[in-house]
């Protein structure tokens, strides 16, 4: 996996002047109810991709226990004001494994759902071998729901992203870019994991990120290139703006970031290589957002004026403390990307 030095993007997020509004209530589902309702994808899998990660044996326990009539821990839900649909917040292995179960594969990896390591009376069966009366008790179990609705800040669900930012405080935290995802899906979420394919892009960064950081610094270039005049610290909150505010793009600018993306890889590559970005072996991320949007604003500048502007900004002292030190700091933002801009424009 490829190694980020100076990323900036897990600084706390900053809430200090919102005072949300948010309704809670529980609500209690059949196994059936919230299998159909996981297929129409009114209840739906967060775009983070937190793949599914439990063993064959995990998910098993979990149908037995199910089987066996014992208690199943409350899922945790967020309402969507618009579509009245329901986000999974917490959950998201459980209600994967019911799904699975009564569908009788794995969708990850299209392997027949057999349980495993369980009581004898239930081994190796699939959902089409119970016992009529254990399939009922398998579609009619009840599992709590807890929802969420945010009603203030108006047009706003920011407040799931600190609830997710709280819930997986524990364990393994979801990264930024993961929570971006889930929560601000939509056409430009889309865009960005499409823009992750691109052949340029994966020669530069390497294999995909399985925490999303490759993601993240295509927004990261897009939200600086275009919105860099509003920048303020921490970037997470910069980043989270620019995805909310773009979630649903239109056909025109989306083609716009395409284009733009597209081109300045491919111009990173053409003069500086695959391994650009990297002073010090591994991948600099004010290093990175400052040259790509430098070359970005500078459509004609040659090949051979990005080697020379990158080439003395990496001996100029100036730029490196803006990029080496305090690099989320407004004054290191700017300064770097204007101090790139100056040295392009010098070169050319």
């Amino acid at each position: 996996m490829v190694k980020l030095i100076n990323d900036d993007s897990n600084e706390p997020l900053s809430d200090e002047d919102v005072i949300y509004q948010i309704t809670t209530f529980g609500a209690d589902f059949t196994v059936d109810g919230l299998v159909k309702r996981f297929e129409r994808e009114d209840i739906f899998r967060p775009d983070f991709q937190r793949n599914f990660v439990w063993s064959q044996a995990q998910a098993s326990k979990f149908i037995e226990s199910i089987l066996l009539g014992l208690p199943i821990p409350s899922v945790f839900l967020y309402r969507e004001e618009v579509s009245q649909k329901h986000l999974i917040v917490d959950g998201l292995q459980r209600l994967t494994t019911l799904h699975a179960f009564a569908k009788g594969r794995f969708k990850h990896n299209d392997k027949v759902f057999k349980l495993v390591q369980v009581k004898s009376r239930f081994e190796g069966k699939t959902i089409d071998d119970l016992e009529p009366e254990d399939l009922r008790r398998f579609e009619d179990a009840v599992i709590h729901a807890m929802i969420i609705q945010q009603s203030s800040p108006n047009n706003d669900n920011s407040s799931v992203y600190h609830i997710f930012d709280r819930l997986n405080s524990n364990g393994t935290p979801l990264q930024p870019q993961e929570m971006r995802a889930a929560i601000f899906h939509g056409r430009f979420q889309k865009l960005i994991g499409h823009l992750n394919q691109n052949n340029d892009w994966r020669s530069f960064f390497g294999p995909p990120h399985k925490r999303s950081k490759d993601q993240e610094l295509i927004l990261r270039f897009f939200a600086l290139h275009f919105n860099r005049n509003n920048y303020e610290r921490p970037i997470k909150n910069f980043l989270n703006e620019y995805m909310k505010n773009n979630r649903f793009i239109d056909g025109h600018n989306e083609a716009e970031h395409v284009f733009l993306f597209k081109n300045t890889i491919g111009r990173v590559i053409s003069a500086l290589g695959t391994k650009a970005f990297r002073p010090r072996s591994a991948l600099n991320v004010a290093v990175y957002d400052s040259m790509m949007v430098a070359i970005a604003s500078r459509p004609r500048a040659s090949n051979d004026a990005i080697k020379i502007a990158y080439q003395k900004l990496l001996m100029d002292e100036e730029y490196l403390k803006t990029v080496n030190d305090s690099t989320s700091d407004a004054d290191s933002v700017f300064g770097r990307i204007n101090r790139a801009i100056a040295f392009l424009d010098a070169a050319a």
